[in-house]
């Protein structure tokens, strides 16, 4: 997993998400921690937020203690996985739970109990990953299909058809809360292979990703390939590099549509309301 330690605090700044709602009685350094705390879709780790801003981990639980002492943040101990003391977890107070504390905790004890169990828990994390991949988008796909049938839309379908199985999967991984969105790139290698890059600046799993890493962000990375194989293209590259950069983890996908698609890959990636 990569870490970002190296990065300055104006650089770190720059390249997460967009910041909360100013908080006028925090420091500059506390509010700093704050953001990339509040931008984020659950609780997470102090090793997990040093990595994001390119701060030393104590610095981060300085500033995190003041932020729950002024009461803009929650603190409380991850599931146990049998491994070791459980990690503090932090959250911005205010911020949106993603899915309930019994269904994370289930991720993480699933996740620990194949890190104990497998022989190679990356790889069968991409497997299982694959197989949920491959059932969202077919739930999709014929829940598209109903829609065109209901409204007898013979144009709506045709137009629906150009659309590349990139576009499809970045939608579907909107929908499932990644929040992705296309990455600013220049790189004319990547351009002239039709190779896309996407930041998912959201997990719905964020706390078992940061338990398990490679087991979890493997599940994501299935589920990509199985989406990219039921949405028409199988044979499609794709790459994740987890927790890569200050407030995303990054995808990387070849596409092959015309250049009549590459447009619908961006205005799928974030709903005009987000």
């Amino acid at each position: 997993m990569k870490n970002n330690r190296g990065h300055t605090d104006r650089d770190s700044a720059a390249l997460g998400p967009e910041p909360a709602a100013p908080q006028t009685d925090l420091t500059p350094a506390v509010a700093f921690v704050h953001e990339h705390l509040a931008s984020q879709a659950g609780a997470v780790t102090i090793s997990a937020l040093a990595a994001m801003t390119g701060l030393h981990q104590n610095t981060v639980r300085e500033h995190l203690d003041q932020l729950v002492e002024a009461g803009a943040a929650t603190k409380s101990k991850a599931a146990s996985t049998g491994r070791g003391r459980p990690a503090w977890l932090y959250r911005a107070a205010g911020s949106p739970q993603t899915g309930t504390s019994e269904y994370l905790g289930l991720a993480s004890v699933l996740a620990a109990h194949i890190a104990r169990t497998s022989a190679n828990p990356r790889e069968d994390g991409i497997a299982a990953g694959i197989g949920w991949g491959r059932d969202l988008a077919r739930e999709a796909a014929e829940t598209r299909a109903e829609a065109d049938a209901s409204e007898g839309g013979a144009a709506r379908s045709a137009a629906v058809e150009q659309i590349s199985a990139v576009a499809e999967t970045v939608t579907l991984l909107d929908e499932l809360g990644f929040a992705p969105e296309p990455a600013d790139t220049t790189a004319s290698a990547e351009a002239a292979t039709d190779r896309r890059s996407f930041r998912l600046t959201r997990c719905p799993l964020l706390e078992a990703a940061h338990e398990h890493p490679d087991i979890v962000c493997g599940v994501h990375l299935g589920l990509v390939r199985g989406a990219l194989e039921i949405f028409g293209d199988a044979t499609a590259d794709s790459e994740l590099e987890p927790f890569s950069e200050p407030g995303a983890c990054r995808l990387h996908l070849q596409d092959r549509a015309s250049d009549t698609a590459d447009a619908s890959v961006t205005t799928s990636a974030r709903k005009p309301d987000q």
